[in-house]
């Protein structure tokens, strides 16, 4: 099948800078900035996006090929276009291309358009005004502009050696008037284009659920391996080890707002001119929502709004992708509308809306849908970003606590979804279950220990559970813990179980009271786990790893897993 790749991208900027994409004001010029149009992308994200071209192989020559520099080029003399008063609106040409891009302007502002295709720039011969329209040919943009005013703004783009061409204007008529070189090509109503009706289909609970979720988790014998074994294999694999083999193909210091970087819980840059800062997070976990869609969608926003809360940061804006299988199948169009019922509640649950996102549908390969996966990205606020902490525990004597739990008591069905279940046992299966306000309580105490400065770092539990975070802690922070025993209750569960709404967080023994203090205020349960110091990971006779023996597994565990095949 097609890989599915979900990027965010997040932009900072002043109230009074801010544009829109509007096409208003009768008369006004539409005016296309940037690369020539080509047949590559036609029928790309609008068409084929998420087909597995395993019987459309005619169709791969569709995919655009983008340039990184030319899209810069683009982006900054926009910026600087935006600046200026006769810019009325601006928007980009994604999916769909022109059709898209000028429809949407066009609806934003209960106002019509007339465009004639012929004097778009083009570098093939021979296109028809339907593959204009359609072409999704990267690094282009579209400026709405005051009319009698094109040739100051298009001498903006001049001097980023950039074309600009006025291809049509704004009407009052609520109409696309479309023209090729003059002679009708196409008239129809925006409002028929952009205001489309709903498409509700019934979605029926697949089979599988409810077996899955009957699984008896406590029958499952206890892992022959070692801890150690289990720790280093679930360090390396691809969804728990590094990413830095793919973020260090990028200077994340540019712009040097970075206060945080990648690869802990989330990532924080500083606003500069102020105080605040920012904290960016995207997290999505198939297992769960094919396990119970409405939970499993829960379970990622309460992850991605907990990555947040590690650093310190209150989440404020929330977008999403959909990575679904074929929507006309009612088994997986029941997953779509449970996965997304599940986002919304707890969207709410947060206080936090989702304000973007698109979907990716009918992602299949010989018939199978690819595991129900919605990815969340999380957008955090920090009103001093001085007050933070990252996920490296820092200086030998340091407590130890798990935010969350009263006891490293767990249950079989901890088990549930876990990468482990699936790496050790090839089993997909359990309950999956969330407390959200639990979730919250825990988040705002977790928030509360940092800007109050009692912690020293904060990491959230999750994929891997306990031991595996606790394992990056210590690489992290190049120091190791001694967890205490005995660990009661199954130790596999209890290590490697992925139970919801825990955070594991470092601080001075002299700040402990303070600790009680706080989760008894905010009713969050906590235990104490271990104590800092010494070059290993130990847990009495159970388990005793050095830190460069774990840190060599999930270092390198990414870059093993792509390398090919000799």
């Amino acid at each position: 099948g097609n890989p599915l790749v979900n990027a965010m991208c997040v932009g900072i900027l002043r109230h009074e800078d801010l544009r829109r994409a509007t096409a208003g004001g009768v008369g006004n010029v539409l005016m296309l900035v940037g690369a020539d149009t080509g047949r590559d992308g036609i029928h790309g994200a609008s068409g084929l996006a998420s087909r597995t071209f395993e019987d459309d192989r005619e169709l791969r020559p569709t995919v655009q090929v983008g340039n990184p520099f030319l899209e810069k080029v683009l982006i900054e003399a926009c910026l600087e276009a935006a600046q200026n008063e006769h810019v009325v609106g601006i928007q980009d040409l994604g999916a769909a291309g022109l059709t898209s891009a000028s429809m949407e302007a066009a609806a934003n502002s209960n106002s019509g358009l007339e465009m004639d295709v012929a004097k778009v720039p083009r570098r093939e011969t021979g296109m028809t005004p339907y593959e204009v329209m359609l072409s999704e040919s990267q690094e282009r943009m579209l400026i709405v502009v005051h009319e009698g005013h094109e040739v100051e703004v298009a001498s903006i783009f001049d001097r980023w050696d950039l074309r600009s061409d006025i291809i049509g204007h704004v009407t009052d008529d609520g109409n696309a008037n479309i023209l090729d070189d003059g002679q009708p090509s196409a008239y129809v109503p925006v409002a028929l284009l952009t205001d489309a009706p709903l498409y509700r289909l019934d979605g029926v609970k697949p089979e599988w659920i409810d077996d899955l979720q009957s699984v008896d988790l406590s029958t499952i014998p206890l892992p022959s391996r070692s801890p150690e074994s289990i720790l280093k294999m679930l360090l390396a694999t691809p969804n728990i080890a590094s990413k830095e083999w793919v973020y260090r193909q990028y200077d994340h210091q540019v712009q040097t707002n970075t206060v945080i970087g990648p690869g802990g819980d989330a990532a924080v840059l500083r606003v500069k001119g102020t105080n605040k800062g920012i904290a960016l997070t995207t997290d999505g976990n198939g297992r769960y929502c094919y396990l119970d869609p409405y939970v499993g969608g829960m379970m990622i926003v309460a992850e991605a709004c907990r990555n947040l809360a590690c650093v310190g940061a209150e989440p404020i804006a929330l977008t999403d992708c959909l990575n679904f299988g074929n929507p006309e199948k009612p088994e997986i169009y029941y997953q779509l509308e449970n996965c997304i019922r599940g986002l919304a509640d707890a969207s709410r649950a947060f206080d936090a809306p989702v304000i973007s996102g698109n979907v990716s549908l009918y992602n299949e390969s010989q018939g199978t849908g690819v595991y129900p996966t919605p990815v969340i990205g999380a957008l955090g606020l920090m009103d001093d970003v001085s007050q933070r902490t990252g996920i490296g525990f820092q200086e030998s004597g340091e407590v130890v606590v798990l935010l969350g739990q009263d006891s490293l008591q767990s249950v079989p069905n901890d088990l549930a979804g876990s990468e482990f279940l699936e790496r050790v046992h090839d089993m997909v299966a359990g309950k999956p279950e969330l407390d959200l306000s639990l979730e919250v309580r825990v988040q705002n105490t977790c928030r509360r220990l940092v800007r109050e400065g009692v912690i020293n770092s904060a990491h959230d539990c999750s994929d891997g559970g306990l031991l595996v975070t606790l394992a990056e802690s210590c690489i992290s922070g190049g120091i190791g813990l001694a967890i205490q025993e005995p660990i009661p209750g199954r130790w596999d569960a209890a290590f490697f179980g992925e139970r919801q709404s825990r955070i594991v967080i470092s601080l001075p023994r002299t700040q402990m009271s303070h600790l009680s203090e706080m989760c008894a205020a905010e009713n969050a349960p906590w235990c104490e786990i271990g104590t800092v110091g010494g070059d290993s990971l130990t847990a009495g006779t159970m388990l005793s790893v050095s830190i460069d023996t774990v840190k060599k597994a999930w270092k390198n565990g990414l870059e093993t897993a792509l390398r090919p095949a000799s």
